[in-house]
């Protein structure tokens, strides 16, 4: 479990420098599942990138903040508040986000994020 902990510690540390690709090679397994939501996986690590590089090219951060991680046998759970822009959904968004990774060898091959965007009204 000490390992996943480090692991998902160093990942954090990259989110918040925004070394979010790198951080997408080093902790990733090519055979990685992402959802949002409800919604439709992504399958493999080329198409999360792709996915990943077209949101980080289209998005004006206000402010991010760790708030909290829980780690058990080879599963993490990340909660991060965000404030960003993005043209994918058009508006200022503030939110808490949960993260649900599955680790296998010391990389994310499953990861599940849940969250309900709030367009920001005021500001």
């Amino acid at each position: 479990m000490s390992n996943v902990l480090e692991r998902v510690n160093a990942l954090n540390q990259m989110i918040q420098e925004g070394k979010i690709m790198e951080a997408m090679n080093e902790f990733y397994t090519d055979d990685l599942v992402m959802a949002e939501n409800d919604g439709d996986p992504c399958v493999g690590l080329a198409a999360n990138l792709e996915r990943e590089q077209q949101f980080v090219d289209n998005t004006k951060w206000y402010g991010l903040e760790l708030k909290g991680v829980s780690v058990g046998d080879n599963l993490s759970m990340v909660q991060w508040w965000m404030d960003f822009h993005t043209e994918h959904y058009g508006s200022r968004l503030k939110f808490t986000q949960v993260a649900v990774q599955k680790w296998r060898d010391g990389k994310i091959y499953d990861e599940r994020f849940y969250y309900s965007p709030t367009p920001v009204t005021e500001e």
